[in-house]
């Protein structure tokens, strides 16, 4: 196990929206693309943390250090 890539997975669960949503949906796949070395079992592990208490994590945090959605872009007016 890594305890360096399950930080680094749950710094981006929190911080990066776009990662979190697709870790949801192909945590492999997401670990993959971010140079995650995740083993199955830590992909289970992490997959257990509730959704909605990232969200809320995330929610908190001072968007300086929260990589910005797409959706959350404004339009130019």
């Amino acid at each position: 196990m890594s305890q360096r890539s399950v930080e680094r997975a749950l710094g981006k669960m929190v911080t990066d929206e776009a990662f979190r949503l697709e870790f949801t949906s192909n945590p492999a796949r997401a670990s993959v693309a971010t140079g995650l070395d995740l083993l199955p079992e830590e992909l289970e592990a992490l997959l257990r943390v509730p959704h909605d208490m990232l969200d809320r994590l995330a929610s908190c945090l001072d968007g300086r250090i929260c990589r910005l959605s797409v959706s959350d872009r404004k339009e130019p007016s």
